[in-house]
């Protein structure tokens, strides 16, 4: 497992059969050794399971799937699509900000932290949990897949009913991986291109995600998500 980040104890039932295999060991075992050569890995040790940590498996209303970590100094911190408060914020998380203002009237935020959202149950898990500085999908095929499927696969399994935001190729990818979502399930999966600047003009902006998983969520009495953070 990532070398100093516990796995949060929501989540342990959920990922300790993965979690247990060889390729896990290795996974851990890497990015040990990465550091220990000098390596800079981000995000840094300690946030690595922010997303698990800050949205309880009990507590997951809404998923949201990134690719990698944000390869840039300072950028990652265990969310996806967001950034420390200070940081610049990321074309991405612009156009997010864009749609959730087009969509709901809701100002577009003055910074990229996330973390409002998390805390509310919207699980913001990557495809990969870690990269390394300057090389975007560098840590992509060591193991964070299966780590990270059966995240998903957990919250698909869940009674309650969810939301799964699927915005371009990967993420739908990744949901056709866990068997609940890779056909009609109960969940309410809402799929869109990617937010990218290269992307987001196809089809993500105008999605209405935002306020269509809202309506979802206050249909099944379980709250809706305050956009704004």
């Amino acid at each position: 497992m990532a070398h100093g980040d516990a796995v949060p104890e929501s989540w342990r039932a959920a990922l300790e059969p993965v979690l247990a295999t060889p390729e896990a060991r290795k996974l851990g075992g890497f990015i040990k050794a990465e550091e220990d050569a000098g390596k800079r890995i981000y995000p840094p040790r300690g946030c690595r399971l922010a997303a698990l940590a800050l949205t309880p498996l009990d507590r997951v209303k809404l998923v949201i799937l990134g690719q990698d970590p944000y390869h840039g100094p300072g950028q990652a911190h265990g969310l996806s699509f967001s950034v420390p408060q200070g940081v610049r914020i990321p074309p991405s998380l612009r156009n997010i900000y864009k749609e959730i203002q087009r969509d709901l009237s809701i100002p577009v935020a003055s910074h990229g932290n996330l973390e409002a959202w998390a805390k509310q149950g919207v699980l913001l898990l990557n495809n990969s949990l870690t990269v390394e500085d300057g090389l975007a999908g560098s840590h992509a095929g060591l193991g964070w897949d299966a780590i990270t499927d059966a995240a998903v696969a957990a919250v698909a399994t869940k009674a309650e009913l969810c939301v799964f935001l699927l915005w371009g190729s990967h993420a739908r990818k990744k949901a056709g991986r866990v068997p609940r979502l890779g056909h009609s399930t109960h969940h309410l999966v809402l799929t869109a291109p990617h937010p990218s600047p290269l992307s987001a003009h196809t089809g993500f902006i105008g999605c209405g995600h935002f306020s269509k998983a809202n309506a979802f969520l206050e249909a099944q009495g379980r709250g809706a998500i305050d956009w704004s953070v």
